[in-house]
């Protein structure tokens, strides 16, 4: 494996340990939705400088020409996700479930549409992997 192969997922488990910590300790007394408007004024602020300090722009009218639904969907889908953790924190998850509930179901329904609706194949490996999560989420919300 190369360290190209590599990087990108050190960055996602990096950044879901930042992304849940921050999202656990957001004050239970802010609006959660004033809150995302600052961490998009953030992101939005730091995406524009990446955009113009990584690639020669074309214009900002063929950029936005090369786009389709799926910025749209996705602006959509992170706002659920994002108020959905801020929710799950204040519910009472701990830290250590919450996440990986989410993200073990999530795994699971990934796999299912990669059969679906990518042609993805399923093997005896992904079969005892997808067991495992099942059994492994019933003992995590054990009592």
């Amino acid at each position: 494996m190369t360290f190209h192969y590599i990087w990108p997922i050190l960055m996602v488990i990096l950044s879901n340990i930042v992304y849940n910590i921050t999202t656990k300790e957001t004050p239970k007394e802010a609006n959660p939705f004033f809150s995302l408007i600052i961490t998009y004024l953030v992101g939005a602020v730091i995406s524009l400088l990446l955009y113009f300090t990584v690639t020669k722009p074309e214009g900002i009218y063929q950029e936005i020409h090369k786009l389709n639904w799926t910025s749209f969907a996705l602006g959509l889908a992170i706002i659920g996700l994002e108020t959905g953790y801020i929710f799950l924190y204040r519910a009472g998850w701990d830290i250590s479930k919450g996440s990986l509930v989410a993200n073990i179901s999530l795994a699971v329904a990934l796999v299912v549409i990669g059969i679906l609706f990518y042609k993805e194949q399923l093997g005896w490996q992904q079969v005892a992997g997808i067991i495992c999560c099942m059994a492994g989420l019933a003992l995590i919300n054990m009592n």
